[in-house]
């Protein structure tokens, strides 16, 4: 007891808060700042034989006695290549193409997926949130339990189990084949449909989590006096749950969307070649071509495209910060 008091002085003191505030920051600045600075590095170079496979930034001319930078831009280049002649045509629906830029198309289709799976984990997430949140205490954390108990088994596994169960002899068309519900196989796997469906299975627990914590918050007492002052149960939803539960339901689409957008996995083995996301392409560009500064380039442009949204949740917690101090 002695040893927690001493601690929690320490931390009170401006420079235990310092320290404490300071944890995260390194963190930040271990795990992501550095790393991403050496792939924002490997981008500005040219792809090479050699170990690492890819040209220096810097050489020493040793007789003239000067450093010399070689950066190279080409890989933007040829990501950005034909940019708005292959956004035009995405755009337009009678141009019966979409034009040759793999990359724009494939940024466009992940992040397309990322935002279905989003909404989906939403749209299921959200009721599933509030009804454990107004479960009997002595249920609640079991309900917990069962939706965080998927965790306990390897994702790996766990996609392996959906090949199973979609595919062509799978479970589900035996099983609709025995009974005569259906004269053929249906067209389950490798397609659009199983890449969502399996995609809102993973994420759904991040969604339904941030909810959660939320809406358990919620003073009943709100509702009981919506209900008294006339608000029927889609008013007070609309008036006081929704809005109150703002930061939650932007908290679980972030989790949702960010790493749905970067998700290699579940489209390489369940999404088919039709359902190309930008983590394949980066695959192929590291192993199959060898070429990471390419790679690189890739991985750099979709953390931007990251950035903005994370971006926008920042400036949303700031001002509600800001607002609920006045």
């Amino acid at each position: 007891m002695k040893l927690f008091d001493t601690l929690k002085k320490a931390l009170l003191r401006p420079k235990g808060r310092r320290a404490v505030v300071a944890v995260p920051y390194i963190w930040l600045l271990v795990f992501f700042l550095v790393p991403f600075a050496i792939v924002l590095k490997i981008s500005f170079a040219e792809q090479e034989i050699a170990i690492p496979p890819f040209t220096p930034l810097t050489t020493v001319d040793e007789d003239l006695g000067r450093l010399n930078i070689a950066v190279s831009y080409q890989n933007y280049a040829d990501i950005f290549q034909n940019f708005w002649t292959t956004l035009g045509q995405m755009l337009n629906p009678f141009s019966g193409s979409n034009g040759d830029n793999i990359y724009l198309l494939t940024y466009w289709s992940s992040i397309k997926t990322a935002l279905t799976t989003t909404v989906i984990c939403l749209l299921i997430g959200y009721p599933t949130a509030y009804a454990i949140s107004r479960a009997h205490p002595s249920i609640r954390n079991g309900l917990l339990l069962a939706i965080m108990l998927p965790f306990w088994t390897s994702f790996l596994l766990r996609v392996y189990a959906w090949m199973g169960l979609l595919g062509h002899n799978g479970i589900v068309n035996n099983f609709l084949l025995k009974y005569g519900i259906i004269s053929e196989p249906l067209d389950l796997f490798y397609n659009a449909f199983s890449l969502n469906l399996v995609m809102v299975y993973a994420y759904l627990p991040f969604m339904i989590l941030p909810l959660y914590t939320q809406l358990v918050k919620l003073d009943g007492r709100l509702l009981e006096a919506a209900s008294d002052l006339g608000a029927g149960p889609i008013k007070s939803f609309f008036t006081i749950t929704l809005p109150l539960s703002k930061t939650g339901i932007i908290a679980g689409s972030m989790l949702v969307f960010v790493p749905a957008v970067g998700e290699f996995v579940i489209p390489e083995l369940v999404g088919g070649s039709e359902n190309l996301m930008i983590g394949k392409v980066l695959w192929q560009a590291f192993f199959d071509q060898n070429n990471w500064p390419l790679a690189s380039a890739v991985a750099v442009v979709m953390v931007a495209l990251l950035v903005v949204p994370i971006a926008l949740f920042q400036h949303y917690e700031n001002r509600e910060i800001e607002e609920g101090g006045k």
